[in-house]
């Protein structure tokens, strides 16, 4: 799915196929491709991300901070296993920095409406 210029007016449009494993895939995606509008079209405006060290209250405070206050936006997420059960889905995977190597381990919950994702608790470990 092309990626939209942030500041647009439209959405872009939802997958074809929006079921929770699709969606948390497509997640991952955009954020290793650093495609910050997909990433916003993945997310219902009401999303919430709960993490060891920090909330994000909201799709746009999310997004803002992925794009422009994550301290390595070189990284690529290994999805070793998707555990696909009710209205969400559950992820289990290392995050990993330029060179390949392990930043650490986590453990994603998503919640999902079957359009967008709509919470997400993240669980990691360091490596």
């Amino acid at each position: 799915m092309p990626s939209r210029r942030e500041g647009g007016e439209e959405e872009a449009a939802p997958l074809a196929d929006s079921d929770p494993t699709a969606l948390a895939r497509a997640y991952y995606d955009a954020l290793d491709a650093g495609e910050y509008d997909r990433l916003r079209s993945l997310l219902d405006p009401d999303f919430v991300q709960r993490r060891p060290d920090r909330t994000f209250e909201g799709r746009d405070r999310f997004v803002a901070f992925m794009r422009d206050e994550r301290p390595n936006t070189d990284t690529t997420h290994v999805v070793d296993r998707v555990y696909p059960s009710g209205p969400g889905v559950a992820v289990r995977g290392r995050l990993l920095d330029a060179d390949g190597e392990e930043l650490f381990a986590f453990v994603d919950a998503f919640d999902s409406d079957g359009e967008t994702l709509t919470a997400l608790e993240t669980y990691a470990a360091e490596s």
